[in-house]
Order: structure tokens, then sequence, then C-alpha cells
């Protein structure tokens, strides 16, 4: 009922991932997504005609070439293609500290980034663009080079049911390794906590806009590390990655930890910023669309 009155794009995350698989909901997101992007003034991507093929269930009834329909009695739609494809790859930190939310009304910082990278995906794919997937934690656990082909969701969507195994994050390893599967210039969308070596990551991110990659950085939280809104005043802090923890009373450290919060972010949004990607933080109680949103921004910023 909701998804027939409001586009999945704008819904709340959790109670909209409940509603179906992540392949499921990915669609959803994007084809709400489109759906606000076509009644903007500005009207999204710039394609061309490529050619016909037979209808099927589900394809949007715009695309059908009434023409056809009219003269020869066949439900025909015109498939377009982008003017430049465009090699993608998307990074997903899987490790044991996206495991993690703040309340259980909310989705993990895991099944979010899992759907924003499903999303991502399909909105790529859709365009005509190759999109591969590399996913990992205290080491590259999946490798999926960049193609555009039909298969290529299924791949990907397997790929993101997999579990991570490893408890660290070794970021930069994984970044390298995109840097290498796309061969000419390209987009480069790194989803993740941002619980890794600051040095080694902003490195990394500099071979790959040496190489020519844009990248994107989607820096993934729940709203509690933001804020430290907490119902309870005593609490344990645990580190998710590692054997340290520490009891605190929040009501004692709450302005000060975000205030260290705030300053984390914009020394991230900075260090990202002199080796030349963008950055942006993501919270999992904010629908879909706005990552959404950031990565289509960096896919239009493309020649």
């Amino acid at each position: 009922m909701a998804l027939s009155r409001n586009r999945a794009d704008q819904i709340d995350p959790a109670s909209l991932a409940a509603l179906g698989r992540i392949e499921i909901v990915a669609r959803w997101v994007v084809e709400g997504f489109l759906t606000g992007l076509h009644k903007s003034p500005k009207k999204g991507f710039s394609v061309e005609f490529a050619e016909h093929r037979a209808y099927q269930p589900g394809d949007d009834l715009r695309y059908i070439d009434w023409k056809v329909v009219a003269r020869a009695d066949k439900w025909l739609i015109k498939q377009y293609e982008e003017e430049t494809n465009l090699r993608a790859t998307i990074v997903l930190d899987v490790s044991k500290s996206m495991v993690w939310t703040g309340s259980p009304q909310r989705l993990t910082k895991l099944a979010y980034a899992e759907l924003v990278a499903a999303a991502v995906s399909w909105l790529l794919l859709q365009q005509r663009d190759g999109v591969g997937l590399i996913r990992f934690d205290d080491a590259v656990r999946t490798v999926i080079p960049p193609r555009g082909r039909t298969a290529q969701w299924r791949r990907i969507v397997a790929a993101l049911d997999d579990p991570g195994a490893g408890a660290g994050s070794d970021a930069s390893s994984a970044i390298v390794q995109a840097a290498a599967l796309v061969q000419r210039p390209g987009l480069s969308v790194i989803i993740s906590d941002l619980l890794v070596d600051e040095s080694a990551m902003a490195d990394a991110i500099a071979v790959m806009r040496a190489v020519g990659h844009d990248v994107t950085v989607l820096h993934i939280m729940d709203p509690v590390e933001r804020d430290l809104s907490l119902d309870a005043n005593e609490v344990e802090l645990v580190d998710t990655e590692g054997p340290s923890a520490v009891h605190a009373t929040v009501s004692e450290m709450r302005e000060a930890y975000r205030e260290t919060v705030e300053l984390a972010m914009s020394e991230w949004r900075s260090r990202l910023a002199a080796s030349g990607a963008s950055y942006m933080p993501v919270f999992t109680d904010q629908p879909f669309g706005v990552p959404l949103r950031a990565a289509f921004a960096a896919r239009q910023a493309l020649p």
C-alpha cells in the first residue's frame, strides 16, 4: 500500500527493506528515483535510440513504440544507449563494524550499505553502464569486474548475499584493486563506515585518481554514532574490530563526543578532497534516495 502512494526512494529504509528481497527493493528505489528525475526540468541521462526488443511484463509503458504496435501488432520497447558508456566499480566495506545498529528499528550499517550498493548498481546497469563490485573486510572478499550485461545484476546480488569474514577493514587494498579493474577512466563509489586507516585509504584513493577515476565516498553512519542519542546513561563502548571496551556515562561525554565526531567528519572531507575524491556522510535513517542522488551526481559529472 505504501509503495502505491509514495516513491520508494523516499520511504523509511527499514520499513522499505522489510517489504522484499534486496534485488526487489533496489529496483523499487531506482524506479522511484527515476520517476523524480522525469518530473524535474532536467531530464536526466543523455541517451540515443539503440534498438527495439520485445515488451516484457514490468517494462515502462512510456518506452513502447506505439507506431510499431499500430502497424505490425507487435509490442516492442525502444531501448536506449548511453552516448558514452561508463565503467563503474562499487567498493563495499563488509567488516564487523558495519554489522551494527543503534536501534532495532533501524537497519544495520551493512544492510543499509548493501541496499545502496544494489540500487547504485541497478541504476547504472539500466543506463547500460558497466558495473563491478569489490567487497572487503580485513581482506578482499569479492571481485566482480565491471560488465554491462543482464547477467551482471545476478552476480552482484548473489555476492551481496555472502557474509563478510574478517573483523578489520583493509580499504586501501580494495581500492587499489578497484583501480586496476578498469582500464579506462571511470567511476568508483566507496561505501564504508570509514573505521579504517585514514592515511592508507587516502593514499589508495590518490592512486585511483592518478589513473583518471572519479571517486565518491559514502560515509555510512548510524545516527547514534553522530550524536550519542542513547536511552541508557551508563554504557559500555566496545571496539567492534578489536578487543577494547570501556564503561562511560553518556551525559558526561555527549557534548565532547559530538564535537569529536564533527571534527572527524570534517577531517575526512578535507583529506579526501585533497586526494581528489568527493565525500558525503549518509545516515541509516535517511531514505535511499539520499545516497543515490550522490552517486547520480557523480555519474552526471563525468564526460
